[in-house]
């Protein structure tokens, strides 16, 4: 049997602000649009571009961080596979759309305050891919003072003196 591939890989930027919807089963669908350019120059010498609009679709926990992270204009990766779609329209006609199911969105911009670049692997979200002000693990060195003293404190909060040094530690007893 011969293998086949499907996958889509795009960098642009969103030409709308996403668009969060539930199925009736619950589940998340965010919609959002992205542009991408391509500049050539001809023969003549002439600089050319040509723009290419695709229409993005994220579901689940993916999708919800889509709609809270993604704003008109920013830019971002995503990667996906196509999805061809076919339906009647209202007015009976057939209608038929392809779009990108992805799996993976990372901004790529700075446009949030104190925001990184933040990665969503397959709806995964990892510390490292929130704000800097709401991440335990500073994504800069440049950490406001606040956070360090917070990350101290809880540092110490979990570190636990043994009752007894001499004591003997059962691999069982060790909580990671």
């Amino acid at each position: 049997m011969a293998r086949s591939l499907n996958r889509v890989q795009l960098i642009g930027n969103l030409t709308r602000d996403p668009e969060l919807r539930y199925t009736p089963n619950g589940n998340a669908v965010c919609t959002f649009g992205l542009a991408t350019n391509r500049g050539w120059t001809t023969d003549s010498g002439e600089k050319k571009e040509e723009v290419d609009f695709h229409r993005i679709v994220a579901w689940n926990k993916l999708a919800e961080l889509c709609s809270q992270f993604l704003t008109k204009g920013r830019k971002v990766y995503v990667e996906g596979r196509l999805s061809t779609r076919n339906w009647t329209g209202q007015d009976g006609s057939q209608k038929t759309t392809t779009e990108v199911v992805i799996d993976d969105m990372i901004l790529l911009d700075n446009r949030q305050s104190g925001s990184t670049q933040q990665s969503s692997r397959s709806g995964e979200f990892n510390e490292s891919d929130m704000p800097e002000e709401v991440s335990a693990k500073p994504a800069h060195s440049a950490v406001s003072e606040k956070a360090k003293q917070a990350r101290k404190e809880e540092h110490e909060e979990k570190v636990e003196e043994p009752a007894n040094s001499d004591e003997e530690v059962a691999p069982d007893d060790i909580p990671f």
